[in-house]
């Protein structure tokens, strides 16, 4: 298994921009599986307050045991541009991948050193950045990587 990230070398970000965008592409599964069980609160015996949360995660036994328990192996990529990174999620969807589960486009909100490319439902300007996926079977994930190269 491995988990696929590709992003758009067309920004130019700086190398501390890139790793904050691939750290956000690499984390979106599972910020998205904890935040789509619930939690619970955990309140502080001294004060009521809350202290921590609680959250119960399903992890499929393949992630699990082939990701988790391994190397967290990880494949970067490059896209040339926007158009082309929207070229892996149309490949995604059509392997049957779904859009908030499996693969997730990546948008930066643009505070620091990108310009907005476009203006999302919340009034906020946003570049798309990169698409991360959650970890795949070597066999997926190369039928989508296979069209784009390593990120130089």
């Amino acid at each position: 298994m491995r988990q696929l990230i590709i992003v758009r070398k067309d920004l130019n970000m700086s190398p501390g921009k890139l790793a904050a965008q691939v750290s956000h592409a690499s984390m979106a599964f599972l910020s998205a599986a904890f935040l789509s069980s619930g939690a619970d609160h955990v309140l502080s015996a001294d004060t009521g307050e809350t202290e921590s949360y609680a959250v119960t995660l399903n992890i499929p036994a393949d992630i699990y045991e082939q990701w988790f328990m391994d190397i967290y192996t990880k494949t970067i990529c490059e896209a040339k541009n926007r158009n082309q990174l929207m070229k892996a999620a149309a490949m995604a969807d059509e392997l049957g991948l779904v859009e908030g589960r499996d693969y997730f486009l990546i948008r930066d909100h643009c505070l620091t050193e990108l310009e907005p490319e476009e203006v999302g439902e919340d009034g906020i300007g946003k570049t798309l950045t990169c698409i991360g996926f959650r970890p795949l079977p070597d066999d997926t994930a190369h039928a989508i990587s296979r069209k784009f190269q390593l990120y130089k």
